[in-house]
């Protein structure tokens, strides 16, 4: 097998564990794939097979072990931006109707909220600012 041959082995390579990429969703593959392909540019530039095979595996590993740690990083990251219901706990309303621990209604975010009291003992009074804890369905948890 000449180094023609031997950088197209490796560009075969590539291409066929880039298929599995795609199928899986798996990014180790990719990774993979960029190996052969430096596997490909040494063979090109006439290094031999056991270089060849050394720079595969040295590129492979070196890309599994520093992206896949910073994928994972990013991936269990909560998002910078809150939207939806997120965007609303922690926010202030104001109290339209009395809210106490059965019910009540406040204007949050510009929109009238139903609302319930964490403490079901403790009232608020209309025009009272009130904080929200969570929300439950269509309902404000409010202190």
């Amino acid at each position: 097998m000449d180094d023609i041959d031997a950088w197209v082995w490796w560009l075969i390579a590539a291409v066929g564990l880039g298929i599995p990429l795609v199928v899986t969703a798996m990014p180790e593959f990719g990774m993979l794939a960029v190996g052969a392909v430096a596997g490909a540019v040494t063979a090109g530039l006439g290094g031999g097979v056991v270089l060849q095979v050394v720079v595969f595996a040295a590129v492979s590993v070196a890309l599994i072990a520093v992206v896949r740690p910073v994928a994972a990083r990013h991936r269990s990251q909560r998002p910078q931006l809150a939207t939806g219901i997120d965007a609303l706990k922690g926010k202030q309303a104001v109290v339209l109707e009395r809210v106490d621990g059965s019910g009540g209604r406040i204007k949050l975010a510009g929109e009238v909220w139903s609302a319930r009291a964490l403490d079901s003992g403790r009232a608020y009074e209309v025009g009272q600012e009130v904080d929200v804890v969570e929300i439950e369905g269509a309902t404000a948890i409010v202190m």
